[in-house]
């Protein structure tokens, strides 16, 4: 009585708090908010600007009394009083009305991540407005995300790859066995984008356009018909715009290094697995979640390393938060895969 009671002033909700994005989804009506987990304030007076996509579309284009920033970092909190702002209003969005009472949160977390960081993380929502705080693990969410039988006495390997971290794990038994969690993800990509077409073309673009040529002409592995677009940038030698065109091999080879490094992480994985689960994951595969997951041809690049199946998850982006959503939705079903 008690909790229906309370279902109309409030709804429980899943967070997941990542570098580049914030999802929320909210009990019994699922993912509502997707947020970039970006912030610009005033640095005249330290009062917000705004949050989430106004705030990104001021990326690079903000002048110095407007200061844009992302409070996460490789998948943890490196600025605390920024994350609560932000937490606070996209959690008040999500809600609307109905934050009148704390809810109850999950909130999704790298793998790798020290106990401080665990309890940066729940400090930080409980000061945003939370009533209760539960964390759950990114590769156990993915694998409840991506329709995986956790419960069942089986390795599955699932590869996480957000924007600040990847998270590769074994699960069976509703637990991780063992995992490998990298601060190589999306960011790094765009970082690559960036230093590659300064030293190889000596041309300077921002991180929003470089996150824009991963999206639309990045590749894992080299193609025979190639993709191109033409993008906007600064020459460094004359200093002024410039117009050029990049394609899909050059982004290839701007990338080649981080994609090699999560591969080497998913190879090394294998060598801290039990054989049983070895045996497993040579039948079911490897399962890939997360924006990372969108990148071309990474499946392939995946499976000429490791020679199993590659599994693209339907849905990527909010697999970790609609796995979350699972465990929200049968509370007391799952509550053991909760931290």
């Amino acid at each position: 009585m008690f909790d229906k009671l309370l279902s109309i002033f409030t709804k429980d909700i899943v967070i997941d708090l990542g570098t580049a994005n914030t999802l929320i989804y909210v009990k019994d009506e699922g993912v509502v908010l997707d947020e970039p987990s970006i912030v610009a304030i005033s640095t005249k007076d330290k009062k917000k600007v705004s949050f989430g996509r106004e705030a990104k579309k001021m990326l690079g284009k903000n002048p110095d009394l407007i200061q844009v920033t992302r409070p996460l970092q490789d998948g943890v909190i490196a600025d605390f009083s920024v994350t609560e702002l932000m937490l606070k209003f996209f959690i008040k969005k999500a809600l609307g009305k109905r934050f009148l009472i704390k809810p109850k949160v999950i909130v999704c977390i790298p793998s790798g991540i020290t106990e401080v960081e665990k309890r940066a993380v729940k400090d930080s929502v409980l000061n945003s407005g939370a009533r209760e705080v539960y964390l759950i693990s990114e590769p156990v969410a993915a694998a409840l995300g991506a329709g995986i039988p956790i419960t069942e006495p089986q390795g599955n390997l699932i590869i996480d790859i957000g924007g600040g971290t990847t998270e590769i794990a074994v699960l069976s038994l509703s637990n991780i066995v063992t995992h490998n969690s990298i601060r190589i993800a999306g960011d790094k990509m765009n970082d690559a984008i960036v230093n590659y077409l300064r030293l190889k073309k000596k041309v300077f673009v921002g991180l929003l356009t470089a996150e824009e040529i991963k999206q639309k002409v990045g590749s894992a592995i080299k193609i025979d018909e190639e993709l191109e677009m033409v993008v906007k940038g600064r020459d460094l030698v004359s200093g002024l715009p410039i117009k050029f065109k990049v394609t899909s091999n050059m982004i290839q080879e701007a990338l080649a290094d981080t994609v090699q490094k999560i591969v080497s992480a998913v190879l090394q994985l294998f060598e801290m697995t039990p054989a049983e689960l070895t045996a497993d994951i040579a039948e079911n595969g490897l399962f890939l979640t997360g924006g990372g997951a969108l990148l071309k041809n990474l499946d392939t690049k995946l499976r000429q390393e490791t020679n199993l199946p590659i599994h693209v998850v339907p849905e990527p982006l909010t697999c970790v938060v609609r796995g979350t959503g699972k465990v929200m939705e049968n509370f007391s079903e799952y509550s053991a895969v909760l931290i």
